[in-house]
């Protein structure tokens, strides 16, 4: 029996208050939506919404008031209530406020529309995940509308909206937000207060100013050819998306806590020092699928970068500067017409799958004791060596040095390097992969500065619950170890962004412990021994990239899993028992 039906007193008289004559709905369409809870009505030239579509939880359906015998199949007392309505593409003016006798619905599609209004009773529909209201006529959102608490999705672009209701800042879980190509000239003060929200599209606006709190704004897929000044007042900006443009230079941005920029596939041609001067706090730097040509010697200016992609361009040499940059441990080179790099410059490092990416290469070369790695890129590594153990005179050589990445993968180790604690405050990337460890030590524990850690290629099990105040972790690679379960710590580690568990023995996954991994955007499961997917897997919102393929699991079907992650989430969603 539906969850909603009894939950209040309704008025029998409600959806039947017109005399006109209404569009009809095939009863096929209307008899299937109460077995799966999902009515799609796009593109059938609507002007109004059928009262039969509002009842249709309410209603007795016409087989039921006959009397005849019912199969398995049709037993209409079990009927779902409806949780995605889709209307989009219609001629629909204007939404009743029968709207409300659907409170179950989680995805509500109106877009491509006439509507010029909504109704307040939209804020009853507290279920409500998603609201697509794109390419319809509105200068006004109902304040109501900022009730909706499980509101992950609005999307409002190709509108006529002038501004906002305050209020907006109320939906906490909200992670996509899309004003583009409005009227807007000005944004409520409450935009802050959304800290969920991973993807902002204001392009197309009025606007003279952005909120100064943002820290993440998403403009990528659009035809900028040049950011606007209003971005360069974003001051507590963090991370920047402006991929799939029309940028021809890199944004020259007054960003004094921006930590990543992302502008891949773009038309850049060449990296100028006014624009490189700015990003003083600049850690991630994505310039793959430009027109790059050469990289100037003040590259040097980027003394914070760790990760620089340069994929897919037209380099054809680098500057000898490069090496200068003390913090850099990723390059990526891949796809460009680069002649005569010095071996001794760039060592190849091939990861197995760490992601669909390209080659990881990291500066410089790999002697035993390379004093220059050492002091001048904080790196200390043995790796490739088939080693029982590190030698001492490695870590003698590094004393005293603020070491932050350590690389001792490809050896022979069956326990971890004791002596790793010797740099405690100060390492913040380990690589021990490919080696025989059997268990993971919990003086790791210690390594409290500890951002990644790759254990790839080993015999784990299991991890030391005391894992859990490493609370700056934000990645971990554990593909081809031999866990049957996912390690239960990781569940505490709300820090963490990427968790790669691929190919393992992984029988069992709990959402709603995932669920309290708010930044968990990254989860690689494939190939392990999944037998069922939790449908309440759908729910980690945050999810960007889940990798589920090589399971014995029967649903999703390999069809589904196939579109990629986004369907993958909206499928299982889909399956949750109302």
């Amino acid at each position: 029996m539906s969850r909603f039906k009894r939950a209040g007193k309704v008025d029998s008289q409600v959806g039947f208050r017109t005399e006109k004559t209404e569009a009809t709905v095939p009863y096929g369409l209307l008899k299937a939506a109460r077995k799966s809870g999902q009515l799609n009505l796009s593109g059938r030239g609507l002007t109004e919404v059928p009262q039969k579509v509002y009842r249709l939880n309410t209603d007795t359906p016409e087989e039921a008031q006959q009397n005849v015998s019912f199969g398995e199949s049709d037993r209409w007392w079990e009927q779902t209530d409806l949780t995605k309505l889709l209307l989009s593409s219609n001629q629909l003016t204007q939404l009743s406020d029968d709207i409300r006798l659907l409170p179950g619905l989680t995805t509500l599609d109106l877009h491509d529309n006439q509507l010029t209004s909504l109704p307040s009773a939209l804020g009853e529909l507290q279920e409500l995940q998603q609201l697509r209201l794109s390419h319809n006529q509105l200068r006004s959102l109902p304040v109501e509308v900022c009730t909706l608490k499980n509101l992950c999705s609005l999307t409002l672009q190709q509108n006529l909206l002038e501004s906002l209701p305050e209020e907006l800042g109320q939906l906490e879980n909200l992670t996509e937000l899309d004003l583009s190509n409005n009227h807007l000239n000005d944004l409520p003060s409450s935009l802050g207060c959304l800290i969920c929200l991973q993807k902002l599209n204001l392009c197309n606006n009025k606007l003279s100013c952005l909120p100064d709190n943002v820290k993440l704004l998403d403009c990528s897929n659009n035809q900028l050819t040049d950011i606007p000044a209003s971005l360069s007042e974003m001051l507590a900006m963090e991370q920047l998306y402006l991929r799939h443009n029309k940028l021809c230079l890199l944004p020259k941005l007054p960003a004094p806590v921006l930590k990543e920029l992302y502008v891949g596939n773009n038309q850049i041609e060449q990296l100028e020092m006014e624009q490189l001067a700015c990003l003083t706090a600049i850690s991630l730097l994505e310039l793959r699928d430009n027109k790059i040509k050469t990289l100037p010697e003040e590259i040097t200016l980027l003394s914070t970068l760790t990760r620089l992609d340069l994929t897919n361009n037209d380099i054809t040499t680098l500057p000898a500067s490069l090496s200068l940059l003390p913090n850099l441990k990723v390059l990526l080179l891949e796809g460009n017409p680069l002649r005569g790099i010095r071996r001794d410059l760039l060592t190849v490092e091939e990861p197995d799958r760490v992601d669909e990416g390209p080659t990881a290469m990291t500066l410089p070369s790999q002697a035993t004791v390379n004093v220059h790695n050492i002091k001048t890129l904080k790196l200390l590594v043995y790796s490739e060596k088939q080693a029982l153990n590190i030698p001492d005179e490695l870590f003698d050589a590094a004393a005293d040095q603020p070491i932050t990445t350590v690389n001792f993968s490809k050896n022979q180790l069956t326990t971890i390097p004791p002596r790793l604690l010797d740099f405690q405050s100060s390492v913040l990337d380990i690589n021990l992969g490919f080696n025989k460890l059997t268990c993971c030590s919990p003086e790791i524990c210690n390594l409290l500065q500890l951002k990644h850690i790759d254990l790839r290629n080993n015999q784990l099990s299991d991890l030391p619950p005391e894992m859990k105040s490493l609370n700056k972790l934000c990645s971990i690679i554990l593909n081809y170890n031999r866990f049957k379960s996912f390690p239960e710590v990781l569940y505490q580690m709300v820090s963490l962004e990427t968790v790669l568990l691929g190919n393992n023995q992984v029988g069992v996954v709990d959402p709603c412990h995932l669920m309290r991994l708010a930044h968990l955007s990254t989860l690689d499961l494939s190939n392990n021994d999944l037998m069922n997917i939790p449908p309440e897997l759908g729910l980690c919102i945050s999810l960007r990239c889940l990798s589920l393929e090589g399971n014995p699991f029967r649903t999703p079907r390999a069809a589904i899993v196939a579109k990629g992650t986004d369907a993958v989430l909206e499928y299982l969603r889909s399956r949750i028992p109302t």
